[in-house]
């Protein structure tokens, strides 16, 4: 799979190695990662680029994101441009994992409607599972996304046990499902 990263060059100083570890754990996952123009360009290379290199740029641009299966934008640091690029892979229908470390979600994207666009609040501990997560739903293996309202209680305690067992909400939920259908029905999985 093909995969558009996407993250602030500015922000760079401060969480470069979130951006590594985030295009590593997509490459051990056989993912093919488009990432050189935020890894390898600095801000001040960006600033002097003039009018037609920013035009070819931005038409390299749309066919990166056209052609990629998804894109992944480490939104932590808040950027502009990495704003644009969501837009454009939302424009083009591809799904999105948007990343954030610290404090709260872009605020135009937390609680945005469309299914192919995913904000989920990561550490270094729950990052594989969550990209691993959006792997298989990207590629069909899960059934389906099931999104649903709770208290600020239970968003706590649920944040406690991702954290203690270094474990997605979303997968210690699954297996309360999958370990209450095996007690009343049976069911293996």
């Amino acid at each position: 799979m093909k995969v558009y990263f996407t993250a602030s060059i500015v922000g760079k100083k401060y969480h470069l190695a979130n951006y590594l570890k985030i295009i590593d754990i997509l490459k051990s996952k056989n993912c093919q990662v488009i990432s050189d123009h935020i890894i390898k360009s600095t801000e001040s290379e960006v600033k002097l680029e003039k009018k037609e290199d920013r035009l070819k740029f931005h038409k390299q641009l749309e066919k990166w994101i056209t052609s990629s299966d998804f894109t992944v934008a480490e939104t932590t640091f808040p950027s502009i441009s990495v704003g644009y690029e969501i837009s454009l892979a939302e424009a083009f229908l591809k799904p999105i994992l948007i990343l954030f470390s610290e404090g709260n979600p872009p605020s135009l994207l937390a609680h945005h409607r469309d299914e192919k666009l995913i904000c989920e609040k990561y550490s270094r501990e729950n990052l594989p599972g969550l990209i691993d997560d959006f792997i298989n739903y990207v590629r069909g293996n899960n059934d389906t996304r099931f999104t649903f309202f709770i208290t600020s209680k239970i968003a706590s305690f649920l944040e406690k046990v991702s954290r203690k067992g270094k474990l997605p909400k979303s997968v210690y939920l699954r297996k309360l499902v999958e370990e209450d259908m095996k007690k009343k029905n049976n069911i293996d999985f």
